[in-house]
C-alpha cells in the first residue's frame, strides 16, 4: 500500500523511515504502552534465571502479566521463544509479583493474578508468512504486533489477526510435556467461550451490535476476555457481556462526559462492574441500535 500527503493538492509519497535498532521501538512501546496495548508498564529489561525480558507488563482489567520482545530480526522461531517465556513465568510467579511490588509500590498478591492469561507478545517492523502462520492457532498466548515509522513523522501499529479457520494448538502440544503444561494452564479466551453462556436470541443481537460496532471506525479490535468482550481502537470503546436475557454493555468514557439525549445509559463509575468504561446499557433488541451507536461514538 502506498501512502501520500496532500499538498496543494498534490499527492506527496511517504516513504517508510526504518527503525535502526530495536530498542528504538522499545522506548516507542513503552512510552504509549496504555493507548497501544492497554497495559501498564512493570520493568524494562527485566533478567530472570538469566533470561532478559524487553518488556514486562500488566494488563489491569485481566489481572495477568504480559511479556513483550522487540524483534528486527525475521529469522526467529516466535513459538519457541514464546513458550520458553511462558514457561519461565509461570514457574517463576513469585519473582514476577515481587517484580510488581517493587516497582509500582503494589499490594498485589500472587493469588491475585489470573495467570490462566498470561500471554507474549512480538513487535517487529514485519513478520514472514511462516511466523504469520505458526501462530495462527485460537488459543495460543502469542500474539504478533507490526510497527511502521514514516518520513513524515506518522506511525502505524498493527495486531496480526487469527485468521476465522484458526485451530487448536492443544493437539501439537500433546507430545511434549512442558509444552503441555503450559498449553493446560493457559487460557486464551475467544467469543465462543463467552456466548455460550448467552441464549440464541441474544448470541444473534451481540452479532448485530458486533457488525455495527466494527463499522463504527477502521483497525477495531476485538479482545476477548474472561467475563466480557471488548472493542478496542487504542482504548476500549465498548465491553459487552452476553447473558441469557440481555447484553451488558460498558461504554468507554468518563463519568459526566456522555451526551446521552434518551437516558439509556446508567452511570456505574461508583459501582462495580465488568469491563472498562463508566456507563452501562442493558440491551434486550435491537431497535435502539442506531441510537446506542451514537454513544459508543463518542468513545472513539
Amino acid at each position: 500500500m502506498t501512502i501520500y500527503a496532500i499538498k496543494n493538492n498534490k499527492l506527496d509519497e511517504i516513504h517508510e523511515a526504518p527503525f535502526k535498532l530495536e530498542r528504538e521501538i522499545q522506548e516507542l512501546f513503552e512510552a504509549n504502552l496504555s493507548e497501544v496495548m492497554g497495559l501498564k508498564l512493570v520493568r524494562s529489561e527485566f533478567t530472570i534465571k538469566n533470561k532478559r525480558i524487553d518488556t514486562l507488563a500488566y494488563d489491569e482489567q485481566a489481572k495477568a502479566f504480559i511479556i513483550i520482545e522487540y524483534k528486527r530480526d525475521k529469522n526467529i522461531s516466535v513459538v519457541d521463544q514464546g513458550f520458553t517465556y511462558l514457561g519461565l513465568m509461570l514457574e517463576n510467579k513469585a519473582d514476577f509479583v515481587l517484580e510488581h511490588q517493587g516497582q509500582l509500590a503494589s499490594a498485589l498478591k500472587t493469588a491475585d493474578v489470573d495467570w490462566s492469561q498470561t500471554r507474549v507478545a512480538f513487535v517487529s517492523p514485519s513478520f514472514t508468512d511462516n511466523q504469520v502462520q505458526a501462530t495462527n492457532f485460537k488459543d495460543i498466548a502469542i500474539e504478533l504486533w507490526e510497527v511502521k515509522r514514516y518520513t513524515n513523522g506518522t506511525v502505524a501499529i498493527t495486531p496480526i489477526k487469527k485468521s476465522k479457520s484458526a485451530t487448536s494448538i492443544k493437539p501439537l502440544t500433546q507430545q511434549n510435556t512442558e509444552l503441555k503444561a503450559i498449553a493446560d494452564e493457559i487460557k486464551v479466551y475467544t467469543e465462543d467461550d463467552l456466548l455460550v453462556f448467552g441464549s440464541e436470541e441474544t448470541r444473534e443481537l451481540y452479532y448485530k451490535f458486533k457488525d455495527a460496532i466494527l463499522n463504527l471506525a477502521d483497525d477495531v479490535q476485538v479482545i476477548v476476555n474472561k467475563q466480557y468482550i471488548a472493542f478496542r481502537k487504542g482504548s476500549n470503546i465498548v465491553c459487552m457481556n452476553v447473558q441469557k436475557k440481555q447484553i451488558r454493555m460498558w461504554i468507554g468514557v468518563k463519568s459526566g462526559t456522555l451526551d446521552d439525549a434518551k437516558g439509556l445509559a446508567k452511570d456505574v463509575s461508583n459501582v462495580g462492574h465488568w469491563g472498562t468504561g463508566d456507563y452501562e446499557v442493558a440491551v434486550t433488541n435491537d431497535k435502539d441500535l442506531e441510537y446506542i451507536m451514537s454513544l459508543v461514538k463518542q468513545a472513539l
